[in-house]
């Protein structure tokens, strides 16, 4: 068995950012360290702290990367598992590109953490069990289609994946409210490039304050990845229309699993000049079937999306994030 109690030592010079050693109440101790002490018989000792060092860390930390990120090379908006699986193949196959995940809910996931009707167990069919295999995510092999004992466990697994790479940054409890366009190098049309943000709970509340103006983020590579239609589902696939680059929605048709996970893989593509649409809301963009409850399109999709951005990237001349050959 464990021990019970635990001592340790903070070194001093790890004092969190933008305060000195001499700001905090409890001095270091003589060797330069921290007195701690990991004991749960009712002695648990912290290094001191002061509550504006926790402020300043998330914040110079949090807007260090919003500034960083100003300029992305590819803004994948939705962190659902297309979005999520998209991201984790983009960072592994280009470790040189700036990755953004923007997400309009607090949890990432979408409506991956669950299978049908608030059933636990995730299905998906066979060959997208690979990507599962690829990420050490345990499942029950039925022939033609494998079982995960519980959503979550895919979606917990990836999303870490995910964020582990240093290339990956998350905002969530962030909506897109609109795309950048500007006109195409390429065509005498115009190139999505680039995404409008705010906060979500701003995005919600425009009717309720007076203006709230919102950031922007560039990218010559944005991936769609909003879901079927629903609160903010469908985002793109919707402004396309309302600006006039596509003429209407073809608006998901009724569940058919047979024909609607091969329409939403094989249908993954850039629908727009620098915009890549991906899962669900190719449905409404297309008018393909549902497909319910199974997820390998997603996964499988999301990856086709990754290989379409990549594509875009060997295949154009980009300087200060804009594709301009």
């Amino acid at each position: 068995m464990a021990p019970a109690v635990i001592y340790g030592a903070q070194p001093a010079d790890e004092v969190p950012l933008l305060l000195g050693k001499a700001s905090l109440k409890d001095a270091p101790a003589a060797n330069g360290t921290y007195d701690v002490k990991e004991d749960y018989t009712g002695d648990y000792r912290f290094a001191p702290i002061e509550e504006a060092q926790v402020s300043r860390a998330m914040i110079k930390r949090y807007f260090n990367m919003m500034y960083e990120r100003a300029i992305s090379d590819v803004v994948i908006i939705g962190a659902g598992s297309a979005g999520l699986s998209c991201a984790y193949h983009l960072a592994t196959s280009r470790p040189d590109l700036k990755i953004t995940i923007i997400e309009a809910n607090v949890a990432p996931g979408g409506g991956a953490w669950l299978g049908g009707q608030l059933m636990t167990p995730m299905v998906v069919r066979k060959p997208a069990d690979r990507f599962l295999t690829e990420l050490g995510v345990p499942f029950e092999d039925e022939g033609a289609f494998v079982v995960v004992k519980h959503a979550a466990l895919f979606t917990s697994t990836v999303l870490s994946r995910v964020l582990a790479f240093p290339n990956v940054v998350l905002m969530n409890a962030t909506a897109v409210e609109d795309l950048i366009v500007r006109p195409d190098p390429l065509s005498a049309g115009q190139r999505v490039a680039g995404v409008v943000t705010n906060w979500t709970l701003v995005a919600l509340n425009h009717d309720t304050q007076s203006c709230m103006d919102p950031n922007v983020i560039t990218a010559p590579v944005v991936v769609s990845a909003t879901g079927h239609d629903g609160p903010m589902g469908a985002f793109s696939a919707k402004r396309l229309v309302s600006m006039g680059l596509l003429k209407e929605l073809g608006n998901m048709r009724g569940l058919d699993m047979n024909r609607a996970e091969p329409a939403i893989v094989n249908g993954t593509r850039e629908v727009a000049p620098g915009l890549i649409m991906t899962g669900m809301e190719l449905s409404e963009h297309d008018g393909s079937n549902r497909m319910g409850p199974t997820f390998g399109a997603m996964m499988a999709s999301g990856i086709k999306a990754a290989r379409e951005a990549i594509r875009i990237f060997e295949t154009s001349q980009i300087v200060d994030g804009k594709i301009v050959a």
